[in-house]
């Protein structure tokens, strides 16, 4: 019997002990099951919070911004052709060369500076005779010489108004070909600079309405492009992809454009 109880005894104990250390560790494994779940939690809020910035970061907004200013031309380019024809190369010579002083004494007269006129080279030209309809016969009947004249001047009214009356030497015996004159702005290198900043200005103003339109703000500059420059008549909307430079008008308007990426917040 004392060898029954001891067996049982023993039997007891050992199903005992065995019993106590299965309960530790099945408990011990929801709580490391728990901690890994709430870490990959933590870590996918982050991932995705980290997302979310960096998306917020990308976001950008481009906008145009121009200037406008009404500028009057400060030099003026004027020529004009003189030329005569005569049987003899020499007699067209001998004309042009008598009658060329006469032109340079007119513009003097109408107040042009000696240190604006520029005489050109000549240039020559044969003439052929024409037949009875008109067609070239190609038998030669004289020549032609032409001398260019050009006037460069900073008082562009008083230009402006010869190249208008320069036709009185017609009634001279002087065959003059007026040519339009070319209305230039000397300045134009300073006022880009001051036209650039005002439409950098308009591109701001006009990307921070964007944004409060949709209640953002907007961050720093992420790029910027500088568009062609356009000089066109007073109250002209013309515009050309390559940019336009008017030389016709006293009176012109400059227009400025800019291009830029604004970061969002």
């Amino acid at each position: 019997m004392s060898t029954k109880i001891l067996g049982a005894s023993t039997n007891s104990g050992g199903s005992g002990t065995g019993g106590h250390r299965d309960g530790g560790a099945v408990g011990a494994y929801p709580m490391a099951a728990g901690i890994l779940a709430a870490g990959l939690v933590l870590s996918t809020m982050i991932g995705v919070w980290g997302m979310t910035q960096v998306k917020q970061a990308d976001q950008t907004i481009v906008v145009t911004g121009s200037a406008k200013k009404r500028i009057t031309s400060d030099k003026v380019i004027w020529k004009a052709g003189i030329s005569f024809q005569a049987p003899r190369l020499q007699d067209a010579y001998v004309a042009l060369r008598v009658n060329m002083p006469r032109v340079r004494s007119y513009l003097l007269s109408k107040g042009v500076k000696p240190g604006e006129i520029k005489l050109s080279a000549i240039e020559s030209q044969t003439i052929t005779a024409r037949g009875p309809n008109g067609e070239d016969t190609g038998r030669l009947s004289g020549f032609s010489l032409k001398q260019s004249i050009e006037v460069r001047s900073n008082d562009v009214a008083r230009v402006e108004k010869l190249s208008r009356e320069a036709t009185e030497l017609i009634n001279q015996g002087i065959l003059l070909e007026s040519y339009p004159p070319q209305y230039v702005y000397t300045k134009l290198a300073d006022v880009k600079q001051s036209m650039l900043a005002e439409a950098a200005k308009d591109a701001k103003a006009r990307a921070e309405k964007v944004a409060a339109s949709v209640g953002s703000r907007i961050g720093g500059v992420r790029s910027a492009r500088m568009g062609v420059l356009q000089i066109t008549p007073a109250d002209s909307n013309d515009v050309s992809d390559s940019g336009m430079n008017d030389t016709s008008s006293v009176d012109k308007d400059i227009t400025s454009v800019v291009s830029v990426t604004f970061a969002v917040r």
